[in-house]
């Protein structure tokens, strides 16, 4: 009798929280603070692996990368507008110096400071300027869970400094990304949202900086072809934003995406670019972040996928599972050609149980390799998929290089018929 399991023990069952801890992905400690995971090794390949698909998009995009510090003068927030329309959410200042130094809430600022740093002309615009880095938010303790609302968070985020007329082509490609990177990891957004401002004072005074802004979201998502709902009162204090919204097993919504338009802080920080008439103009600053927050693009990976990450992202790719111990020579032999090769393998011997215990143990590594006399006499290797798939024996250099084929190219797919290329 096969028992079917409720919507809510599938939930439960591919919970991140619960997943995380028993895959060794990531946990808490007190003496740390709530909302402030650290990443154990697995969980750090994950991320890492996640990091570099994302900055290699951005750079194959035309984005340079910069880095920048987490702490930035009282004074800086205040000019950006943070200080006066997002302060409750962040941490109080310290005194440095007789200076008061604020932990970001956001990394814009920061990224307007460089950009002013030296005169741009028309020709360098679009200007696109990327960085994975830390910020900080002062979440209550009672929102706090897992990796989907911490303290401190790793931001995919990035600005695009352009002229008015770049800003529609611009926006359209960052949303392009998006949508291409959601293929690649499997994500399927719930919905599309165009963030508007609402009632109430939490939002930049400047009506027409915020008609134009919102008028040209709607061109792109208009002509994007996605359906997409408005939302009044989700827009950040100073732009409204295309948001991506995804959903967990519950049906809780957050937002992971986003493309948002912005003409106040470049106001603010006085940010301009000499235009071909030779006088000064106003550039446009476009926020942009394909995956968003790290920590909750990995935690919806690990419940969209239940810990059966896809081949490139997963933590070990390749498990070697000799059937004995006469064996191992040629398992440590293939553990090695396949780290030379950049795939992440290791051995799971015969002192960790029968070839089925082990089989189980790893049942969420899309690959497991098994060597037994036959294959190590004449150099193969007998294939066996996480899928449950076994594959005719293999020499070890063809198996090697059709796995990493298959991996770095970001394929879904754990297994083609043909040999690529």
């Amino acid at each position: 009798m096969v028992t079917r399991l409720t919507t809510r023990e599938e939930t439960t069952m591919h919970d991140h929280r619960r997943l995380g801890r028993e895959l060794r992905l990531f946990d808490t400690d007190p003496l740390i603070g709530a909302g402030l995971p650290y990443w154990l090794p697995d969980g750090a390949v994950v991320r890492h692996a996640l990091e570099e698909y994302v900055r290699d998009a951005e750079r194959r995009a035309g984005y340079q990368h910069v880095y920048s510090p987490v702490l930035g003068k009282r004074e800086l927030y205040e000019i950006s507008g943070h200080w006066s329309h997002y302060r409750e959410d962040m941490f109080p200042p310290m005194d440095l110096g007789g200076e008061q130094v604020v932990l970001r809430p956001s990394l814009c600022p920061h990224h307007a400071v460089i950009y002013r740093s030296r005169a741009h002309s028309h020709r360098e615009l679009p200007l696109r300027i990327a960085e994975l880095g830390g910020m900080y938010r002062a979440e209550l303790s009672g929102v706090l869970g897992g990796l989907t609302r911490v303290r401190a968070i790793q931001l995919n985020d990035a600005h695009v400094f352009c002229t008015p007329d770049q800003v529609a082509e611009e926006a359209r490609a960052a949303l392009a990304m998006i949508v291409r990177a959601y293929e690649v990891l499997g994500i399927r957004p719930a919905r599309y949202r165009l963030s508007l401002p609402g009632p109430g004072g939490k939002y930049v005074a400047a009506p027409e900086m915020w008609r134009r802004a919102a008028a040209m979201l709607t061109e792109v998502l208009d002509r994007s072809g996605l359906d997409y709902e408005r939302a009044e009162g989700e827009a950040a204090f100073y732009g409204p934003k295309i948001d991506v919204q995804i959903a967990d097993g519950a049906g809780r919504e957050a937002t992971l995406s986003t493309v948002q338009v912005d003409f106040h802080q470049p106001a603010q920080f006085d940010l301009h670019y000499t235009g071909p008439d030779g006088a000064r103009h106003r550039p446009v600053m476009i926020h942009r972040s394909v995956i968003g927050s790290v920590e909750r693009a990995v935690a919806h990976l690990i419940e969209l996928h239940g810990g059966a990450f896809p081949s490139w992202l997963a933590p070990t790719q390749v498990v070697v599972l000799p059937i004995s111990d006469s064996e191992l020579p040629q398992a440590d032999d293939l553990a090695r050609r396949c780290t030379e090769d950049g795939l992440r393998a290791r051995v799971a011997g015969p002192e960790q149980g029968s070839l089925g215990a082990r089989i189980r143990a790893a049942r969420l590594v899309p690959y497991q390799a098994v060597i037994g006399a036959r294959e190590a006499e004449v150099e193969n290797v007998a294939l066996r998929l996480r899928d449950g798939r076994r594959l005719d024996a293999l020499p070890v250099v063809e198996a090697v290089r059709r796995i990493n084929a298959l991996v770095t190219s970001r394929r879904a797919e754990l297994w083609e018929q043909a040999a690529p290329g």
